[in-house]
This record gives C-alpha cells, structure tokens and sequence, in this order.
C-alpha cells in the first residue's frame, strides 16, 4: 500500500512558472506576515498536514517550520481571508494570541506555494537542549523604548548573517560576520567577553533568533539583556504609526521572493560586481550556481543576472547541457568561478 495514500494533497506539484503565472494573475490583494512561537506542540506532523489542509483552503502560500520546541512562519494571505485565518490560527491552544507581524511593504507576491516542514528545531542553534534555558530570555522592549536605550549608549548587537546586516542595520551595532545562527552565537559570545555588566539590545528581522540569543547570553552571566520586540519588522510599523525617529539604515533583509523591504531611504551597500551603491540581492541566474549576491541594474543587464563570466556562459547552454553540467559530467570550473566574491553566500540560512 502506498504509504502517502491519503496525502497526495498535502503537497505542492505545480513548477515555478506555472506558480508565478497563477499568481501574477490573481485579482485580489495578499497580507504577507510573519510569527513565531516557542512552545511545545507533541505531535507535529500532525500538525503539519492539519495546517497544510486548512491554509491550501484559503489559498495561504508560504513556507512555515514546526518542530516539537514551536513554529516559525513567513507566509502571505488573501486579503479576504484574513479574518478567517486568524481566527483559526488562534483557535488553536499552542498558538492562541500569537502575535502576526506585518510586512512593511507589500505587493504580495512575497511567496509563490506553500511549504510546510517538520523540523527538529524550528532555528538550529547547533546546542543540546540542556544547555541552557530557552525560557529564560531577556526584556522586550518597544521601538521607543529601543531607541531610548540606544541613546544612553547600550551596546546593540545584529543577530542576523552577515549577508542580512550588509544592505541594512542599526546604527552602530555590532555586526558579526557569520554565516548561520549557530555560528552567530559563539561569535557574539566572544565578542561581548567582560561585558557581562553592560545593557545589551539584540536584533533580528521578527525576533526569534534573539528569543534563543537572550537566553544564552544570560545563561553565560549577562545581566542587562534586552531584544527589540517583533523585531526589525515591528519597528518599521512601530515608527510609522507612533511616528518615532528612525535609527535604522537602509532595507531589512526577508527571506521570500522579494529578498528586502526598505525601512530607511539610504542605500548603505554596494554591487559585489562595479562597486556601485546598491541593496538590492538577487540569485544566480545559473540554476547549478544560485549564488546570492547584491547586483545593480546595469549589471545586472550587462551580466544577464550571473554572478561571473562563466556562469553568463552557462545560461546560454540548451537545458540538457546545464543538467549535465549539474550532474558534474562536464567542466566543473563554473563552481569555482564565483570564489572571488569571497564573502557571498547561495540559499539563505538561518
């Protein structure tokens, strides 16, 4: 008996153009939003395909981790679902009053179909789980609070990889050169040695990398720690409607098909390829490469969205020649051939 009777329809089978071109072609508006909750939920593939079965319903799209510690989603709505989304959301104990963070800038079309995974950490921190108390976390404070706090001279730390810190961060912070999560947290650990006395302010884009950050730094004896609640993604709504000053530079790295929001007007960052101002990250246009880097609209042209020469070479292939390729049947220098932007980084982690 095939073991996925039952659930052929709990995931996606459309192609990426077959997506994009149902979505382009939808007449209604979309909310893209994030949450996040440490929580225990014991069965969470259960979970998973109930989820699945109700948000395919409304025709959610996004891509949300569960693991037995919470979830950890990024996701868009229909408009007209809204109330209906949330109302089952919060129907549901392990979730009831979770707070929803709204995108800053919206066109939703932030995610193209909806993937729901299990996981055994909903953000791997690479740490056993008696390691510290992932309960025990630091104070959340509001924008206003936030920048009070940054005004008396605390010491503020990005929790973010550095790719996400490059087009956009507060001012002044300390901005470790990581590449993952759980290489952030021995980095920061280092870091912030004999500070342990000194009010710290962590960072993120919606809050979950500093919930897990607070409590490991407190966990190592800091006594002052604090994160900005709902992250870089609440601040922007905070300063808009409380209009507060803004002590954020340039756009907010997110993880969806937009790959940034603007929160300031200032563009802090360069084209990897001319030097050029520029913050915005795309993809290689080589499938085998997929490197993420920043790229200007003139390279952007003059390179047709490839990170090198090589891999320009590579897209004029017919499509069995780049499936060679990807196979390694063929000359494997298009690999190598983006190595001189030694610190970019393909397939964001968290």
């Amino acid at each position: 008996m095939d073991p996925n009777a039952g659930k052929k329809n709990l995931i996606n089978r459309y192609s990426r153009e077959e997506l994009e071109a149902r979505l382009m072609a939808e007449d209604f508006k979309r909310v893209t939003l994030s949450f996040y909750r440490y929580v225990i939920i014991e069965d969470a593939q259960a979970m998973r395909d109930q989820l699945f079965e109700e948000w395919s319903h409304l025709n959610c799209l996004g891509r949300i981790y569960l693991a037995r510690e919470g979830v950890n989603a990024q996701m868009n709505v229909p408009e007209h679902h809204w109330e209906q989304f949330v109302t089952e959301l919060q129907a549901k104990p392990e979730f009831k009053d979770i707070p929803l963070k709204i995108a800053v800038e919206d066109d939703g079309k932030s995610f193209l179909k909806l993937v729901i995974k299990v996981r055994e950490r909903i953000l791997a921190d690479g740490l056993e789980d008696d390691s510290y108390d992932v309960t025990d976390v630091g104070r959340h404070l509001d924008a206003n609070e936030w920048n009070e706090a940054m005004e008396e001279g605390a010491l503020v730390v990005d929790m973010r990889n550095h790719y996400e810190s490059e087009i956009g961060h507060f001012e002044n912070s300390i901005l470790p050169q990581a590449e993952t999560f759980r290489e952030e947290l021995p980095e920061v650990l280092d870091k912030l040695k004999g500070k342990e006395d000194e009010k710290i302010l962590l960072y993120c884009t919606g809050g979950i990398r500093c919930e897990k950050t607070s409590a490991f730094l407190k966990h190592h004896g800091f006594k002052d720690v604090n994160q900005l609640h709902g992250g870089i993604i609440d601040y922007a709504r905070q300063i808009k409607t409380k209009e507060l000053p803004n002590k954020f530079h340039g756009k907010n790295f997110v993880f969806d098909e937009r790959l940034g929001e603007s929160i300031s007007s200032e563009v802090i960052s360069k084209c990897h390829q001319c030097g050029e101002p520029s913050d915005s990250h795309v993809n290689c246009a080589n499938v085998a490469c997929n490197l993420l880097f920043i790229q200007c609209e003139k390279c952007a042209e003059k390179h047709e969205k490839c990170c090198s020469d090589d891999c320009q070479e590579v897209v004029h292939l017919s499509a069995e020649e780049q499936r060679e390729l990807r196979k390694g049947k063929q000359n494997p220098q298009r690999y190598h051939s983006h190595m001189r932007w030694g610190d970019l980084h393909s397939n964001p982690k968290n």
